[in-house]
């Protein structure tokens, strides 16, 4: 075996690269300690087959949307490539989904693609929607540890056969050792009517609140809490300001849209609207130590790539994968929205 060779070097540039290698694992480790947490409505994210057991089967090859495999992949390619933006190429924490099809539209796009490599964990249950779309949630194994999961199924006492998407509730653990209750949320559209269906969303929020209830309820302080969604109403409605959130116990980080990046998650012909939200329970808020929301974090994230020049209403819209049965093959219908959290 040869012997080593004996380089000498300077002190002075010796020290210069440890500075160099230490404050540059320092800057690293610094941007690995913020937990971002996020929630995105993915617009009818459909497998291209046929499923017998539901009758809605339009996003398939002979539906009405003709959704072939090469609109899927391509709606998975641009899905995969908008979360790394998102992200900043980096794991995020907790991703809610809302307004997907099942696990293979989930599998094919966090373990098929470069996504595999950031360690999602995939939390999913088939749900009661008419159309088949559920709720979801990721996490990084790297970040967080699951505890237990469970759907919330949201019931109408005066009308037995009422369904709806479940509300998706995930307790989570971090490496240090707070306990985090996450809850991933879609609630009933206004199709068919704001006014027509405001009670629906307030059945919605009124089982969360149930849940929530429950948790501050143990005999320990106030829960960890996240609840994400799209909601269908902005923060100044009554499902979400009188009833989800009517004391002090819940703070919605999404009610003034000036501090959020953007004007609002959604479009309606001239008025833009923040019907995605983050909402969390005050000891994110205002504890002293462990795991905290970093203030002024609260965003919603507006990529370029993610609007068209609106030729109807002026300035922008959302570039859509589909508008009713036309192919645009472009994202979503609703903006990401985003929060950081930081340990103390």
């Amino acid at each position: 075996m040869r012997p080593l060779s004996i380089i000498k070097v300077p002190v002075l540039f010796l020290l210069f690269i440890e500075y160099q290698i230490v404050t540059s694992f320092d800057a690293y480790a610094q941007k690995r300690e913020e937990l971002r947490v996020a929630f995105w409505n993915f617009e009818n994210f459909f497998d291209p087959f046929v499923d017998s057991t539901r009758v809605y089967n339009e996003f398939t090859e002979n539906g009405g949307q003709h959704w072939t495999k090469q609109r899927f992949y391509r709606k998975r390619n641009n899905m995969f490539k908008a979360i790394l933006a998102i992200s900043e190429n980096e794991p995020l924490a907790v991703l809610g989904i809302a307004e997907i099809e099942n696990q293979y539209v989930l599998n094919a796009l966090f373990n098929q693609t470069p996504l595999k490599n950031h360690n999602y964990r995939i939390v999913h249950y088939e749900g009661d929607d008419k159309r088949g779309i559920d709720v979801a949630m990721v996490y990084c194994i790297d970040k967080l540890q699951l505890i237990y999961t469970e759907p919330i199924k949201v019931r109408n006492p005066k009308n037995k056969g009422y369904r709806t998407r479940d509300i998706l509730y995930v307790k989570l653990y971090d490496r240090r050792g707070d306990t985090i209750h996450v809850f991933v949320n879609h609630w009933p559209s206004r199709y068919g009517g704001e006014r027509e269906t405001i009670k629906m969303r307030a059945l919605a929020a009124n089982t969360l609140r149930r849940k929530v209830d429950s948790l501050v309820a143990l005999p320990q302080t106030i829960p960890k809490i996240i609840i994400m969604g799209d909601f269908n109403d902005t923060p100044e409605d009554p499902s979400i300001k009188d009833v989800l959130c009517k004391d002090d116990v819940l703070v919605n980080l999404f009610t003034d849209g000036k501090k959020l990046g953007f004007e609002g998650t959604l479009k309606h012909e001239y008025n833009w609207q923040i019907f995605d939200q983050i909402i969390v329970s005050k000891p994110l808020i205002n504890n002293n130590k462990g795991l905290i929301y970093k203030p002024n974090s609260a965003t919603i994230f507006h990529g370029d790539f993610l609007f068209e020049k609106d030729e109807s209403f002026g300035g922008v819209k959302l570039f859509r994968t589909y508008v009713g049965p036309k192919y645009f093959g472009g994202y979503a219908d609703h903006l990401p929205v985003y929060i950081d959290l930081i340990f103390k």
